[in-house]
C-alpha cells in the first residue's frame, strides 16, 4: 500500500491512508503521506468467539471517509470495504476492493463471519481487484464475482542485483517460520537432503518469533543460519542478493511477492507448484517448481536451482521477469482503474 501511495503522490494525486490503532485518534504526515489514525476499540470477545477481529474500527473509519474529501475509497480488507461500500452509497463516488488472499472455500472459512463480511463488501463496492488469476478465479468460482487482476509490485530500486553472491551455496527464506503455511519443516527436511550432496551448502532462515517454533523445526540441533527480520527493504535485498537460491515451499499464497523481490534482485527461486506461485515462476530460466509435501522433490528442485544460479544469463532472466511486477506498472494499472470508475478517460 506504501509503494502505491507514493506512486500516486509522484504523479500528483493525493492520496489519504485511513488505518486503525489502539491509542487515542491521531493524523499525522508521514513521508508525505497523511495517515489518519482511528481509534480501534477492543476486540478480544471477538477473538474469543471466533470471529473475524478487524471489526471495531469500521464505524470510526467510515465516519473519517464521510469527513473527506475523496474522489475514491480503496479498502484492502473486507472489513474495511464495508465502510467503503457505506460511503460509496452515501456519496455516489466509487469504492474499490483489493482482496489479498485467496477467496476460495478454505480461505472463506475461517474466522467466522468471513465469508458473509467478503459477499457484503464485494456486494456493495464498485469494483472488485485480485492480486492473481488464481485469486481472480476463486472469486468468480467461490462468489460469482469478476475480478480485475492487478498484480502488487516490487520497488526495483530497492531491489537489486548485489556485486557478487556468497561464496558458498547459500538458500535463502524470507517466509515467517511461524506461519504453517509457509511449510518451513518441509524446506528444512529437504536442506538435509541438499547437505549431502552439497556439504558445503548453507540455509539462511528469518528467526521465528516463538521458541517453540524453533525447537518444532528442530533449528538449535543443525547447522542453519537464523537471521533477525529484517523490515529494510535494502537490508532485505543483500538477503536475497547473497544467495545463490531463495525458497518459497508454502500453500496457499496468493501471489509470492518474497519471489519477485528474489528475482528483482537476479536470484533464482524454487516455489510449491500450488496456488499463485507458478503464475510467477513461469519459466526454467528462472527458477524450478516442485510438487508435493515430500522433502525429497524440494531438494531436487533446490539442487537444480543451485546449478542455475551459476549461469551467467540467470541473473539477467530473473531480473526480466522481475521488471514485469514493476511498482511503476501496479500504479499505472490502479490509476487506469480510478479513472475509469470516475468516468474519465483512462490515459
Amino acid at each position: 500500500m506504501r509503494n502505491l501511495a507514493d506512486g500516486l503522490i509522484a504523479r500528483g494525486h493525493r492520496p489519504r491512508l485511513i488505518t486503525s490503532h489502539p491509542a487515542r485518534p491521531r493524523r499525522s504526515l508521514e513521508d508525505g503521506l497523511p495517515v489518519t489514525r482511528v481509534w480501534r476499540p477492543p476486540h478480544r470477545w471477538l477473538d474469543a468467539a471466533g470471529l473475524e477481529q478487524h471489526l471495531t474500527h469500521v464505524p470510526l473509519s467510515y465516519l473519517s471517509l464521510r469527513t473527506g474529501d475523496c474522489d475514491v475509497a480503496h479498502a484492502h480488507f473486507p472489513t474495511d470495504a464495508l465502510a467503503a461500500a457505506r460511503w460509496s452509497s452515501v456519496s455516489g463516488r466509487p469504492s474499490i476492493l483489493t482482496y489479498h488472499g485467496i477467496p476460495d472455500r478454505r480461505g472463506l472459512a475461517r474466522p467466522r463471519l468471513r465469508e458473509a463480511i467478503t459477499r457484503r463488501a464485494v456486494d456493495g463496492c464498485t469494483a472488485v481487484t485480485a492480486v492473481s488469476a488464481v485469486a481472480a478465479a476463486a472469486f468468480e468460482r467461490t462468489l460469482g464475482i469478476e475480478a480485475q487482476v492487478i498484480h502488487p509490485g516490487v520497488d526495483l530500486d530497492a531491489f537489486g542485483p548485489a556485486p557478487e553472491r556468497a561464496e558458498a551455496p547459500t538458500i535463502f527464506c524470507a517466509a515467517t517460520p511461524d506461519e504453517p503455511r509457509k511449510r518451513l519443516g518441509l524446506l528444512v527436511d529437504a536442506f538435509a537432503i541438499v547437505r549431502r550432496r552439497r556439504p558445503g551448502a548453507r540455509l539462511r532462515i528469518l528467526r521465528p518469533h516463538d521458541q517453540a517454533t524453533e525447537n518444532e523445526l528442530g533449528l538449535p540441533a543443525l547447522d542453519i543460519e537464523l537471521i533477525e527480520p529484517v523490515s529494510d527493504p535494502r537490508r532485505l535485498a543483500a538477503e536475497y542478493g547473497g544467495a545463490w537460491v531463495s525458497a518459497l515451499p508454502s500453500f496457499g499464497d496468493s501471489f509470492g511477492i518474497t519471489l519477485i523481490e528474489s528475482l528483482a534482485c537476479g536470484t533464482p527461486v524454487v516455489a510449491s507448484n500450488l496456488d499463485a506461485l507458478p503464475e510467477v515462476v513461469d519459466s526454467p530460466e528462472i527458477g524450478r517448481l516442485f510438487d508435493g509435501d515430500r522433502p525429497e522433490p524440494l531438494a531436487g528442485a533446490l539442487l537444480e536451482a543451485l546449478e542455475l544460479a551459476t549461469d551467467p544469463s540467470c541473473r539477467t532472466a530473473c531480473r526480466g521477469r522481475a521488471e514485469q511486477f514493476s511498482t511503476e506498472r501496479c500504479v499505472s494499472a490502479h490509476e487506469a482503474l480510478y479513472r475509469e470508475l470516475l468516468g474519465r478517460p483512462v490515459a
